[in-house]
């Protein structure tokens, strides 16, 4: 039996959307990661605002946020 296994270079993010207390990731394969976060001061202590105003870093290997000057990587995410 032969399995695939996507490499961590290949995992990427296409979306990002935020519940009270969590941090949504969607991924290009459709897989959704969720994190709480307190796991991310910055983000947490944002305002709604200023975590809708993320970009993708290298087409989803991580996320960026201008006004808060953090940048999360996907992988960092899944471990």
């Amino acid at each position: 039996m032969r399995t695939s296994a996507l490499k961590e270079s290949e995992i990427m993010a296409t979306d990002v959307n935020f519940d009270k207390n969590i941090m949504h990731v969607r991924l290009k394969d459709g897989r959704q990661i969720s994190v709480p976060l307190e796991w991310f001061p910055r983000l947490r202590d944002a305002t709604p605002k200023q975590r809708k105003n993320w970009r993708l870093i290298a087409k989803g290997v991580g996320i960026h946020w201008p006004d808060l000057d953090e940048d999360i990587s996907v992988s960092a995410l899944l471990k």
